[in-house]
């Protein structure tokens, strides 16, 4: 991903309910026990983990069974650490007390709440990007350090790796176009980390790598579901014929989700947008510019899918009695540089969903050669009486005006190209008359007329109209 484009904003859930979730997360949940079970005699060791014999006390606290009872109590009293739940007061007699943030856990507001869960997340992450513990063994050298180069693992890439499929994840989850709440296959999120778009049929070296980063996911989203990340349906163990083997590629859609399914929780989307921000993307999320003025919200809506353009502008509106909003959506939609169409046609969305309460504003308009056409057009639709008719003039303006929105929104879309079709259908002359329209955008619009109309001897006409109309800017 870009860290100049902004991606798509992302629906979240308000901060108390995701406050809510945090508190849910099983580890975090674990690490809050800990904290609050640790008195004078609990002992830690030189980088605050909890001494071993101490494992199974905090494994029963928490009503942990099995093998792997005395990791998930020491992962958990890790993140109880380095969330600042408990402080190690004393690291030569590795004694602990409990941390000032322990409190934010019943006293603090949502936001202190989550702020908590964002550092067990970090805490999470790590974790997940360490190899498995056999392997680590076997890298060990005789002195007890671990040999990278034999173990094959360059932690800062690993980090990156995980990053990157977690920005896949978002960017497929919150684009209106992706799978949304819906999970997502775990070789197809390899997939996008490994295979080139550029590439038609991937490669047996490519699909072997896909493989392998699949089953590197496996583990690593089995280590982040207990934070609360995401939902994730594991790799069916039963694929595997041996364990030394991995699954081969899934053969059709129906026995896919065997090959491991995961989303982000809505928890998880906020996570991973903080983290974002924290890198430094341009991750807007719907709400954002509810308090910002209307020139802020056409502008910034302005690169916004259409449903998510509609719920930003629908909270906007809240905020505002209609006919005050009407007047300052108006003020600033004019203009006549390049960004100008696309306001206007977020103008006249954000119009449609106002009430006729704001009929006067739209009145006030009705003489403006910028937007008496839109004006017109909003107050026909409520059946409002005495509408002046439009003059041609004002007719072609509001034309060239809207295609260049489209332009702006959509490029050369289907809709564009059937709009094209109908307008120089119904009017015989239209280019005749276009290339005069005094619009800064009237010789693109033609260009863009002659470039998407099916008809050779229409598009010729176009083409023509748009080197008339350059000519007469002087460009």
């Amino acid at each position: 991903m870009s860290d100049s484009s902004p991606l798509p904003p992302v629906r979240l859930r308000s901060e108390a309910e995701l406050a809510r979730d945090a508190l849910a997360a099983p580890l975090l949940a674990r690490a809050v026990r800990l904290a609050r079970w640790a008195g004078p005699d609990t002992r830690v060791g030189a980088g605050g983990e909890l001494v071993e014999e101490q494992l199974p006390g905090a494994a029963r606290e928490l009503g942990l069974e099995g093998e792997d009872a005395a990791a998930f109590a020491s992962e958990a009293w890790r993140v109880a650490v380095d969330t600042g739940l408990v402080d190690v007061v004393d690291e030569e007699e590795g004694t602990v007390a409990p941390g000032a943030d322990l409190e934010l856990v019943t006293s603090g507001a949502p936001r202190d709440v989550l702020g908590l869960w964002l550092g067990a997340l970090e805490t999470a992450l790590a974790d997940a990007s360490v190899p498995d513990l056999d392997d680590l063994v076997e890298a060990m050298d005789g002195g007890g350090e671990i040999d990278l180069s034999e173990l094959d693992w360059d932690p800062e890439a690993e980090a990156e790796f995980l990053d990157g499929v977690l920005g896949n994840l978002y960017l497929l989850t919150v684009n209106e176009d992706g799978p949304g709440e819906e999970p997502v296959p775990l070789p197809a999120l390899a997939a996008s980390m490994i295979v080139p778009d550029d590439m038609g049929e991937p490669t047996n070296d490519v699909l072997e790598q896909v493989s392998d980063a699949m089953m590197r996911l496996d583990d690593q989203f089995r280590l982040l579901e207990p934070v609360g990340l995401v939902d994730f349906q594991p790799v069916d163990e039963a694929l595997m014929a041996d364990a030394e083997e991995e699954p081969a590629s899934p053969v059709d859609d129906t026995d896919v989700s065997r090959y491991g399914m995961v989303r982000l929780t809505p928890l998880g989307l906020y996570g991973v947008r903080a983290r974002l921000l924290e890198a430094g993307l341009v991750a807007p999320a719907v709400g954002d510019l509810a308090d910002k003025g209307a020139d802020v919200l056409l502008d910034g809506t302005s690169t916004f899918p259409p449903a998510a353009a509609q719920a930003e502008t629908e909270q906007w509106l809240a905020r505002r009695e209609p006919l005050e909003a009407a007047r300052e959506l108006l003020a600033a939609a004019r203009g006549l540089d390049a960004g100008a169409p696309l306001r206007r046609l977020r103008c006249q969305q954000a119009l449609s969903l106002v009430g006729t309460e704001a009929s006067p504003a739209l009145r006030e308009v009705l003489d403006d050669a910028e937007l008496g056409g839109l004006a017109r057009v909003w107050l026909t639709e409520r059946g409002a009486p005495d509408v002046p008719a439009p003059s041609e003039d004002m007719v072609f303006w509001l034309t060239v005006d809207t295609i260049a929105a489209q332009l702006a929104a959509e490029g050369n879309s289907e809709e564009l190209r059937a709009l094209v079709e109908g307008l120089a259908a119904q009017h015989s002359s239209f280019f005749t008359a276009a290339w005069r329209v005094d619009h800064p955008a009237t010789p693109d619009v033609l260009e863009a007329m002659g470039r998407l109309h099916p008809d050779k001897k229409v598009a010729k006409q176009a083409r023509k109209a748009a080197f008339k109309a350059r000519s007469q800017q002087g460009g």
